[in-house]
């Protein structure tokens, strides 16, 4: 495949050829290349199948990282869809260096103000935060699980994904002691997700964290927690919140 395919403008075309003249007539109006986006109301195109939007991705794993920052750039949903699915690609690919994921990080961290639906934190943030951080301090997530933009304390605990599935637990149930009374519910429900996520692992750990704040948390969080609990110890976790009420 030739350099010029795996630009943005490219890939804004191949896309541009699966939607409606309405929906290609919304996308030429939107994307602007080099400019920056981030005080733009956001657009959802419609129409498009994500499954087609990956689809792509793959085709456009290689990318250039100025690109990709182009696509994140642009206020249209469904190109930001794709850069965020060709930056976990690109980050997991076998043939990307050190030095590229590095690259990928930074530029994530970067733009993270694009990053700003729970769908788009959930493409890649395991993959290119969770996986940059796997064998170096984990400093970074406590920054953000401290943000004041909800979408960056979701990142915070969602990026813990990566760490959950090598087996190592400790930063899920840190940054869950953190975010666990979070006000928004989108938070909460990664918090729970996480929490049961870690507690396929350590199920004793679970528990202990439930026996702490099961009172407390959020219902959304705390049933998220127990999905997989046996249902004697569902129902006594969600008694113990019930009576707090």
């Amino acid at each position: 495949m030739s350099a010029e395919k795996h630009s943005a403008e490219e890939f804004v075309k191949r896309l541009e050829a699966m939607t409606s003249p309405t929906e290609r007539a919304t996308i030429r109006r939107y994307f602007e290349f080099g400019k920056d986006g981030g005080g733009e109301a956001d657009f959802a195109i419609g129409g498009f199948r994500m499954g087609d939007i990956f689809n792509l991705a793959k085709e456009f794993v290689d990318m250039p990282l100025d690109d990709i920052d182009k696509l994140l750039a642009s206020p249209i949903h469904e190109l930001r869809v794709g850069a965020l699915s060709i930056m976990g690609k690109q980050f997991t690919w076998k043939k990307t260096t050190a030095q590229r994921r590095k690259e990928l990080y930074d530029l994530y961290m970067r733009r993270t103000d694009r990053v700003n639906t729970w769908d788009l934190v959930d493409l890649s943030g395991h993959h290119v935060v969770g996986g940059y951080l796997l064998d170096k301090p984990r400093d970074p997530l406590y920054k953000l699980a401290r943000s004041k933009r909800w979408w960056e304390r979701r990142l915070a605990m969602f990026a813990t994904l990566h760490f959950v599935r090598k087996g190592d637990l400790d930063d899920t149930f840190e940054l869950a002691e953190i975010l666990v009374n979070d006000q928004h519910d989108l938070v909460q429900k990664v918090v729970g997700g996480m929490l049961r996520e870690a507690g396929k692992t350590d199920r004793g750990r679970l528990k202990a964290f439930l026996d702490k704040h099961a009172g407390t948390m959020p219902r959304v969080a705390l049933r998220y927690a127990i999905e997989h609990l046996e249902a004697k110890q569902r129902k006594h976790y969600l008694e113990l919140k019930q009576a707090s009420a």
